[in-house]
C-alpha cells in the first residue's frame, strides 16, 4: 500500500466531499484545528487490522490532542460484507478494552450499502469512502457537539435528501474524481 497516496486521497475526500457538502457539520472544526489523525494500516488480515485498531485506540487514550482517528486499511476487508461483519469484532474490542461508551467506531467503505437499499442508491454515498476505513470518535466530544447543534436528528435526513437530489451518476463522478485526484 502506498500510505502517502491513500492518506492524501482520504484527506481530499474529507475536505472536498464530507466537509464541502457538510455531511458532518462537526468535521471542519477538527480538520482546521489539526485534531484528526490519519493512519494507513498495512494490515493484510483481519487479525492484523484488529491489532492496528487496538493500537489506535491506545493512541487516542494517551493523546488528548487528537480528537478523532481515521484508520485506513486498503489491503484488507475489500468486500463490504466482510467489512460489515468485522464491525462486530471491532465493537467487541471496545468492550474488551473497557472503551465501550468512551469511543465509537463509524464505518466507511467504497461499497457501503445501507440495509434495504440497492447498491447504486445515492444515499449509500453518505458512508462511502475511497478506501475501507474505521473512524474512531471520542463519545464525550461527540455528545458535546451534538448537544450544541440544533436539529442533530436532521443531519442524516438532510444528507440522504442531498444525495438523492444529486443522483447516483453525479455522486459517482464526484467520488471517482476525489479518489483519482493527485491530492
Amino acid at each position: 500500500m502506498n500510505d502517502v497516496k491513500e492518506i492524501a486521497e482520504i484527506k481530499n475526500w474529507v475536505e472536498s466531499f464530507v466537509v464541502e457538502m457538510n455531511l458532518c457539520p462537526f468535521a471542519k472544526r477538527e480538520l482546521i484545528n489539526n485534531r484528526v489523525r490519519f493512519v494507513a494500516s498495512n494490515s493484510s488480515t483481519r487479525e492484523e487490522l484488529l491489532g492496528a485498531l487496538q493500537d489506535e485506540l491506545v493512541q487516542l487514550e494517551t493523546d488528548s490532542g487528537t480528537e478523532t482517528t481515521i484508520l485506513v486499511h486498503a489491503n484488507v476487508l475489500q468486500d463490504f460484507q466482510d467489512y460489515n461483519d468485522f464491525l462486530d469484532v471491532a465493537d467487541q474490542l471496545l468492550i474488551e478494552m473497557n472503551f465501550e461508551g468512551v469511543y465509537q467506531i463509524a464505518s466507511f467503505h467504497p461499497d457501503y450499502q445501507f440495509a434495504g437499499t440497492t447498491p447504486d442508491a445515492p444515499e449509500n454515498y453518505t458512508n462511502r469512502s475511497p478506501y475501507p476505513m474505521l473512524h474512531l470518535l471520542r463519545e464525550a466530544s461527540l455528545e458535546r457537539a451534538v448537544a450544541a447543534y440544533s436539529d442533530v436528528d436532521e443531519i442524516p435526513v438532510r444528507n440522504i435528501e442531498l444525495m438523492n437530489r444529486m443522483g447516483q451518476a453525479k455522486l459517482s463522478e464526484m467520488f471517482n474524481k476525489v479518489k483519482n485526484s493527485e491530492a
